[in-house]
């Protein structure tokens, strides 16, 4: 559990870093900071979106999911403000860097299922039923 926790606060470091390299108005001082940030946006991911998810997830479905695009960018936005050494210029470039985690992830996603399967499953052969019920 452990290990799986020090790969995840890694690969959250790189998704910033990388963040930080592509949005302008993103801006780390130092490692340190880069991994402070990541650090702390991973707590806040694990106990306050949650929160925040279930509170708003009427607007959420009536937006098809893009208000928690919102939320991510509010959980930059508050790492920025607990870390001293990590800067989000404004909500903007906040919501630039939500998104470019968000298709970080995606394509995270896409890697590992390539790396550990031998390729990318999107559907599992056998679950998908005709509306008579049969499977395709």
């Amino acid at each position: 559990m452990l290990l799986g926790i020090l790969v995840i606060w890694i690969l959250t470091s790189i998704g910033l870093l990388l963040v930080i390299a592509i949005v302008p108005g993103i801006k780390a001082q130092s490692t340190g900071s880069l991994l402070l940030a990541a650090l702390i946006l991973g707590i806040i991911n694990a106990f306050i979106r949650p929160l925040l998810l279930v509170l708003t997830w009427p607007i959420t479905v009536f937006s098809f999911g893009l208000f928690a695009l919102l939320i991510n960018a509010f959980m930059l936005q508050l790492t920025a403000v607990l870390v001293p050494g990590f800067e989000v210029k404004d909500f903007a470039n906040a919501l630039l860097g939500a998104v470019m985690m968000m298709l970080l992830a995606i394509l995270g996603f896409i890697f590992v299922e390539w790396l550990l399967f031998n390729g990318v499953f999107w559907f599992q052969v056998g679950t998908l039923r005709s509306p008579l019920g049969i499977p395709l």
